[in-house]
């Protein structure tokens, strides 16, 4: 029987997101989940189609009903997983990728503890910081909160998550292609 979930994990700017958009059309039975978030959109993003953009005071209800499977706050907004999202893709036969942080997938795990769980790591903070200034959509001080970051969350990833898989996105095909083979099982 094929695994049903599948959460990434990574510290922004590891690669995650270009992984999943490259890797995601190769099997149709994958539906990537949707988070909430109350980060502003960037440009291009589409309420119901990258994230759920909810207000503050919205977000905060889905947590006072319980609509959420996890959820945190990473770099000053809230972030959280759906509950009738998940629901509804398992329901319709299909499985599901969550882009989770690290600290977010402890929580999710305790709901779903079988769901396989892949680290995306960058090849060195240097390519890290690389990555995220390349982006140009931050500033200094966002940069230097990610970098900070991104050291606690691999060290927490590394002691205290549940990963069966990791990743190292150095040469991107190559990452692609682990993926694709670990989304086969």
């Amino acid at each position: 029987m094929k695994n049903k979930l599948f959460v990434m994990s990574s510290a922004s700017g590891a690669g995650k997101s270009t992984l999943q958009k490259m890797v995601l059309p190769d099997f149709p039975d994958i539906k990537y989940s949707i988070s909430a978030t109350t980060r502003k959109p960037r440009v291009g993003e589409v309420d119901g189609v990258h994230y759920f953009f909810k207000t503050k005071e919205e977000f905060e209800q889905l947590i006072k009903e319980g609509g959420l499977i996890e959820w945190n706050e990473v770099h000053g907004n809230y972030y959280g997983t759906p509950k009738s999202f998940v629901e509804k893709t398992l329901a319709e036969g299909n499985r599901v990728l969550f882009d989770l942080d690290v600290f977010g997938k402890v929580n999710f795990d305790k709901v779903y503890p079988d769901a396989t769980g892949i680290l995306i790591l960058p090849p060195s903070d240097e390519e890290l910081e690389h990555r995220l200034r390349g982006r140009g959509t931050d500033s200094e001080e966002v940069i230097q909160l990610r970098l900070a970051n991104a050291k606690k969350e691999v060290e927490f990833a590394k002691t205290k998550g549940k990963y069966e898989h990791i990743i190292i996105n150095d040469d991107l095909e190559k990452a692609a292609a682990e993926l694709r083979a670990i989304l086969t099982l």
